[in-house]
């Protein structure tokens, strides 16, 4: 479907390369770069070593990190930041932050998956400060302000 192209550097012997699943994923699993096994304690917060280094297709991409929803759900091994973001001109190696908000140590495999990268077009506006805004339905309205009008019991 394209030909754009992910640079891939490994910057370790045991590094994995990142793989889709299937066809129709939309991301890359991430695989921890370990030498050992590593226990990732409740509440701890660490940064997963993947072994690679990236360049992504141009300035106007962007490399999101997402957890994998399989030990999110099932283990409460998450990223602590939600979502990470590898800029278009970082050439360093790929970390994943995770934390355990489980009350159960998990232990994490070398060579296991440990995240997924997303690669994705950015928008680069230019920025204009002013006085107005315009105006919409919704207005300042914040958290639940669309709540639950409508709903029918």
């Amino acid at each position: 479907m394209t030909d754009t192209v992910l640079k891939i550097k490994k910057l370790n012997q045991n590094a994995v390369t990142p793989t889709r699943a299937s066809t129709g994923a939309a991301g890359f699993d991430l695989y921890a770069c370990l030498d050992a096994p590593l226990t990732i304690e409740p509440r701890g917060l660490y940064k997963i070593p993947t072994g690679i280094a990236i360049a992504l297709p141009d300035k106007n991409t962007v490399g999101l990190i997402f957890a994998r929803s399989g030990l999110g759900v099932n283990h409460g091994v998450s990223l602590p930041n939600a979502v990470g973001v590898i800029d278009s001109d970082y050439r360093g190696e790929i970390l994943v932050g995770m934390t355990n908000c489980s009350d159960k140590p998990y232990t994490l495999q070398p060579g296991e998956r440990c995240a997924q990268l997303v690669v994705m077009p950015v928008l680069l506006p230019v920025l204009e400060e002013t006085d107005d805004l315009g105006e919409t339905d919704r207005g300042a309205g914040a958290f639940g302000s669309t709540g639950k009008q409508g709903i029918k019991k």
